[in-house]
């Protein structure tokens, strides 16, 4: 499955989750059996060339959320604490991630 992720930089080692719309770089993530198969880092949402995006983690639960979900994308956001993608991805396996209407 594919997860996209707005972060504050391009160097996927230190990069933080930002604003989608503070972004300066998308995480593209290829997460597969428990586990994070490949990273790709692109300059913004839409040049991350994808079929089909499973999931989107945004910062916070007030960022506008509605063209993911039109495309069928789900929505969740981040805990407070998670915030680089490693930490992000470890909530998303454990199911420690809030969905966005809540």
């Amino acid at each position: 499955m594919l997860i996209i992720i707005p972060l504050d930089s391009t160097d996927k080692d230190s990069a933080k989750i930002a604003k989608r719309d503070e972004a300066k770089a998308w995480a593209l993530i290829d997460f597969d059996e428990g586990e994070i198969k490949g990273i790709s880092i692109c300059p913004t949402k839409d040049e991350c060339e994808a079929d089909w995006i499973d999931f989107v983690i945004l910062e916070n639960k007030f960022e506008n959320y509605l063209d993911f979900m039109e495309e069928g994308i789900m929505v969740l956001v981040r805990r407070k604490g998670q915030d680089t993608i490693d930490l992000i991805i470890e909530g998303f396996k454990f199911k420690e991630l809030d969905e966005i209407g809540l």
